[in-house]
């Protein structure tokens, strides 16, 4: 049995993992709430020397002097009226959820992109508008009842990082009103639900015969890759041009900085060939001279 969540919490456990779990902890922390336990990952081993690195909610956590665990159980010894969380990234099983009412604060319009990756499928499904949403947690994915939304708009730009970190701001600021003001009564999900699976690294591998704003929207997502002479190309930045320039290229060909997709052309701004750094787009030309018979994507 899910408990609904106390109007007025004031003891709580916070729940997440990566960076942009990372400022809603913050808020909480300076808006006064007691927070006597955060949950985490278990610290990483990275780098060539294996270094335990801890997330960035341990981090922040440890910067704020709240104590950290791993072991979500933990929480079941802890006097707390309720667990926020956000981006925690693990199940979180019946018997916690008996025990501890909790709140998530997610990334998109529910029940519109539950899931893994909200932000993210918002941008390649070219979603004009998204949002954040306070909801309940239960045993379903993402299915609980909302407490409250925030509308944000995409703009044709924006890039994931960019559009992320609006949507924690505004998240952020929502979870400290919701909780200090009452939370009220929750409203179930209304429409058809959609699914944000985790970005596969295939997807970031550039196809250049799709449109133009499809293609640049992968590359909003950071990540994406092409090749040119057999040989590895991150693209960084891109630009959307006008309808007429570059429509006789053909998907892949280059016109100076300018490349060809399926329909309409895209502006390469940044790129990072193989084994070197990241640079103007117009840098790497002048050095690769690309041939008439050059493409990306070859």
């Amino acid at each position: 049995m899910v408990h609904p969540a106390p109007e007025h919490p004031r003891r709580i456990v916070y729940l997440g993992t990566p960076d942009v779990a990372a400022p809603p902890l913050r808020a909480l922390h300076a808006a006064g709430f007691d927070i006597p336990l955060v949950v985490t990952r278990a610290d990483k081993r990275r780098g060539r020397g294996s270094t335990l690195m801890p997330s960035p909610v341990k981090e922040l956590a440890t910067e704020l002097g709240i104590p950290v665990t791993s072991n979500l159980d933990d929480v079941l010894d802890v006097r707390a009226e309720l667990g926020v969380v956000v981006a925690f990234g693990r199940i979180i099983k019946p018997h916690v959820l008996d025990r501890l009412p909790m709140v998530n604060l997610h990334f998109s319009l529910l029940p519109e992109w539950r899931g893994a990756a909200p932000v993210e499928r918002a941008i390649l499904a070219g979603d004009r508008q998204t949002g954040v949403c306070l909801m309940a947690v239960e045993e379903g994915l993402d299915t609980g009842d909302v407490y409250r939304r925030e509308l944000v708009d995409i703009e044709p730009d924006d890039t994931l990082d960019e559009l992320r970190g609006r949507l924690v701001d505004v998240g952020s600021e929502m979870l400290v009103a919701a909780l200090g003001d009452g939370l009220g009564a929750p409203h179930p999900q209304v429409g058809e639900p959609s699914y944000a699976e985790k970005i596969r690294p295939d997807e970031l591998h550039l196809d250049w015969t799709r449109p133009a704003l499809g293609v640049h929207a992968v590359v909003r997502l950071g990540g994406a890759w092409t090749t040119f002479r057999a040989k590895r190309l991150k693209v960084h930045r891109t630009e959307r041009v006008d309808d007429g320039e570059g429509r006789e290229l053909v998907p892949g060909q280059l016109d100076g900085t300018l490349v060809g997709t399926g329909k309409g052309a895209l502006r390469l701004v940044e790129v990072q060939p193989e084994g070197k750094g990241r640079q103007a787009a117009a840098a790497w030309l002048n050095g690769a001279r690309p041939g008439p018979d050059d493409r990306l994507g070859q």
